[in-house]
C-alpha cells in the first residue's frame, strides 16, 4: 500500500477518535480537545474522519464553523486529490 494511503487511514482514523474522546470528555466535564488541535487535524489530511467523527458523535454540530468549515474542507482536500491523481497520470 503506497504510504500516502496508509496516511490518510491513520490521520482520518485520528480526527475521528478525537471526536470521540472530546464528546466524551465534555460529558465528564474534564480537560478538553482544543478547537485548535482539531481543526490543525483536519487540515492535515483528517477531515473526512473528523466530520464522520462530528456527526456520529454529535459533537460540535452546533459551530457554525465546523457545520460549514469541516464539509468545505473535505470537499476542497477530495478535489485536491482528484487533481493530483489526474496529473500525475
Amino acid at each position: 500500500m503506497e504510504k500516502w494511503i496508509i496516511y490518510a487511514i491513520l490521520i482520518n482514523i485520528i480526527g475521528l477518535l478525537m471526536m470521540k474522546i472530546d464528546k466524551n470528555r465534555a460529558r465528564q466535564r474534564k480537560w478538553r480537545i482544543s478547537e485548535a488541535t482539531i481543526w490543525s487535524t483536519s487540515v492535515i489530511g483528517g477531515s473526512l474522519g473528523t466530520l464522520i467523527g462530528m456527526f456520529l458523535f454529535r459533537h460540535k454540530t452546533k459551530h457554525l464553523s465546523f457545520r460549514v468549515g469541516l464539509p468545505l474542507l473535505v470537499l476542497a482536500q477530495t478535489l485536491g486529490v482528484i487533481y493530483v491523481i489526474i496529473i500525475s497520470n
